[in-house]
């Protein structure tokens, strides 16, 4: 493991250390998806069952993934962990300014076969009017079987109601660099979209099940060049 690699792990596991702390509120989630247009899989029908963790503590916030997905009877895993540290709630100062509420040590491990990347820089959490959160992150990823390269990160949600049904817009916008220093890569960008209608409250007022899709535009996926992706999954994710 070279240097950089040790360097991002350390700061990931410190980040993570010190943000332990009962939650503030905690989400546990197991989604289901299903699409027919994927690119780089063994063929390009692909289901996916996703397991999400997020949380909200004292002195920062903690967010987790893993994918295991299926497609042509070949199954793949992958995951994500994504502690942020809080400068403000550490330094005990408002780190306010304009639409900017808080700025943070931003850290990512991205694992699966033969790879694990370690991401680390800065992220900001974001006031936009209608939106339930947004924060911005800017890392320098570590990256196993790539290039090294720069990283922008920006998720967002966004509820709403029509009539009395709830419906819930969120996801995220990956951006990173083209690098040609080790393994060339193109620069690419991800925009993974999910629109949501819960309808828990048709079973139970506490119960959330969503029912929608998920509307991906890839360009340039894993950083081959002009392998684009536009692909719309059928969803269903409960949270318990």
């Amino acid at each position: 493991m070279k240097l950089t690699h040790i360097t991002a792990l350390c700061l990931l596991a410190s980040t993570a250390t010190l943000t332990q702390a009962a939650p503030v509120w905690q989400d546990f989630s197991v989604t289901g998806l299903y699409g027919e247009n994927y690119e780089l899989t063994p063929d390009k029908k692909q289901s996916t069952v996703t397991f999400e963790y997020a949380a909200k503590l004292k002195y920062g916030d903690f967010f987790a993934f893993a994918d295991r997905t299926n497609s042509s009877g070949q199954s793949d895993t992958y995951f994500e962990v994504s502690p942020r540290l809080s400068l403000g709630a550490v330094s005990g100062q408002k780190l306010e300014l304009g639409p900017i509420k808080d700025v943070l040590i931003a850290t990512t491990w991205e694992g699966g076969k033969d790879m694990n990347n370690y991401l680390y820089g800065v992220g900001v959490d974001l006031a936009i009017p209608y939106f339930q959160y947004a924060q911005l992150n800017l890392y320098r990823a570590n990256n196993d079987i790539q290039a090294d390269d720069y990283q922008l990160t920006f998720t967002y949600g966004i509820p709403f109601k029509l009539a009395a049904e709830e419906f819930l817009v969120d996801g995220f916008l990956d951006w990173s660099t083209a690098e040609n220093d080790k393994v060339a890569h193109s620069s690419e960008l991800n925009w993974t979209t999910q629109w949501k209608w819960n309808v828990g409250p048709h079973i139970s007022p506490a119960t959330r099940l969503y029912l929608g899709v998920e509307y991906s535009v890839w360009h340039n996926k894993y950083g081959v060049p002009d392998k684009n992706e536009n692909n719309v999954s059928a969803l269903v994710k409960y949270h318990f």
